[in-house]
């Protein structure tokens, strides 16, 4: 940790062992921010890509062991195809120029979600970044591609039954251990940048006891002083799941 984090921990009045363990992030806004500067919408996903990587590594220097980021859902294929063909070719060149460094970082990368939709070359960079990561321990990243809430659920009881179960004993913990984020904790903190009060289909089973929070910044603005924030609420928060204190 540096000092510079170290300090701004002890300004926030931050409780170093009661950090959230895992961190959901839906990244709003690169394209109104980028609108802002008169830019063209690709601007602001490029600045997002760079702001992934610092949020990454500040949730390293704080302590969280699980960052999962909302990255590409079912929906975006409605977005104009150029931009969609853009979000895809940067995919592939910020894994090929990452790789190395999240490795440096201790980071095990997993992409999550109904991958069979994208093409062969990117699914061999999925399946060798995941390979060569794999052993890291210091952080997951979870990068939800082709991603839906719903569509995550439908594949968890399809999964279930395709393994011979019977669907009148079904629980929660069998659907649970169906899901894409089987093998990490549901997210102690959901956060949305870029103003809007919605989660947009994104970890809807998960999400049942998070932590919201919902924040005006931009995506391309959003800075350790954001992060820390949300952990200073997160942690004055009286978190029941149902029951009492």
């Amino acid at each position: 940790m540096t000092a510079e984090v170290d300090d701004l921990i002890t300004q926030y009045g931050i409780d170093r062992k009661r950090i959230p363990n895992h961190v959901a992030i839906i990244m709003d806004g690169n394209g109104r921010w980028a609108n802002k500067r008169l830019m063209p919408r690709n601007f602001g996903h490029k600045q997002g890509q760079k702001q992934l990587k610092k949020t990454l590594i500040n949730c390293v220097k704080i302590g969280v062991k699980v960052l999962t980021v909302y990255a590409f859902s079912t929906e975006n294929w409605r977005r104009p195809e150029e931009e969609v063909r853009f979000l895809l070719k940067y995919l592939k060149k910020s894994i090929i120029e990452e790789i190395d460094e999240l490795i440096e970082e201790g980071v095990c990368l997993k992409f999550l979600g109904d991958l069979k939709e994208f093409d062969q070359k990117l699914l061999d960079m999925i399946e060798t970044a995941e390979e060569r990561t794999k052993s890291n321990t210091t952080i997951q990243l979870n990068v939800m591609l082709n991603y839906g809430g719903r569509r995550e659920i439908i594949d968890a009881v399809k999964g279930y039954l395709k393994a011979g179960n019977s669907i009148e004993t079904l629980s929660e913990d069998d659907l649970s251990a169906q899901m894409y984020t089987a093998l990490v904790p549901d997210p102690d903190v959901l956060i949305r940048t870029g103003g809007d009060v919605r989660i947009s289909n994104f970890m809807l089973w998960q999400c049942a006891y998070s932590e919201l929070f919902f924040i005006d910044t931009f995506w391309p603005d959003f800075e350790i002083d954001d992060l820390l924030n949300v952990v200073q609420q997160f942690q004055s928060r009286d978190r029941r799941f149902g029951g009492l204190s």
